[in-house]
């Protein structure tokens, strides 16, 4: 039989993908303010590029509006400049202090346009869940065709290996359709 640890360490990568997916739906924009929106934006700081949340505090006083705090009020220019040049299509304005970015409201071409990228990200996390299930499955042949384990052990464990795939998959498909009633809330 395959071993905990292996199970375990397959949960594990599941899990992983999982997460990063989350992430890379928190990046997308649903019309509404969420600091996560700004978690992808690198700024060049003296040179060195540094992601925002390591120089700024990020907030959402109102449904869409988000408010950067800078650290190091001398960073303020080299922030906006980040933000502008992101794919975020959102123009910040600063007071010296802060740094506001009005979040406007989505069309609903750019809403069609959003969906379809956070079900192509989803597409492209089943594909690394997948992917994690082959590789699960061609080591249990290669124990089996090595005498490790018997043919029952191996049926076994491949049944439990799509039992997790398929609990992943189930996971994303609610992330996905989750996004997509949040994007398409007005």
């Amino acid at each position: 039989m395959m071993s905990t640890q292996a199970y375990k360490a397959l949960e594990e990568r599941m899990e992983k993908t999982i997460s990063v997916f989350r992430e890379d739906l928190n990046a997308i924009r649903a019309g509404r303010a969420n600091p996560a929106l700004l978690d992808k934006i690198i700024v060049e700081y003296y040179g060195t590029p540094t992601p925002l949340k390591q120089m700024a505090g990020v907030s959402a006083p109102e449904p869409r509006a988000l408010i950067i705090q800078p650290y190091d009020k001398t960073s303020i220019q080299a922030i906006e400049k980040a933000i502008s040049q992101s794919d975020l299509g959102i123009n910040p304005s600063n007071d010296g202090k802060i740094i506001r970015l009005a979040i406007p409201q989505l069309t609903e071409e750019r809403r069609k346009e959003l969906i379809k990228i956070v079900k192509k990200t989803g597409e492209g996390a089943k594909v690394a869940i997948r992917n994690e299930r082959r590789d699960a499955n061609d080591q249990l042949k290669k124990m089996q065709k090595n005498s490790e384990i018997t043919e029952d052990d191996l049926k076994a464990a491949e049944d439990k290996v799509q039992k997790m795939t398929n609990k992943s998959i189930e996971m994303i498909n609610d992330l996905v359709s989750k996004k997509e009633k949040e994007m398409l809330e007005v």
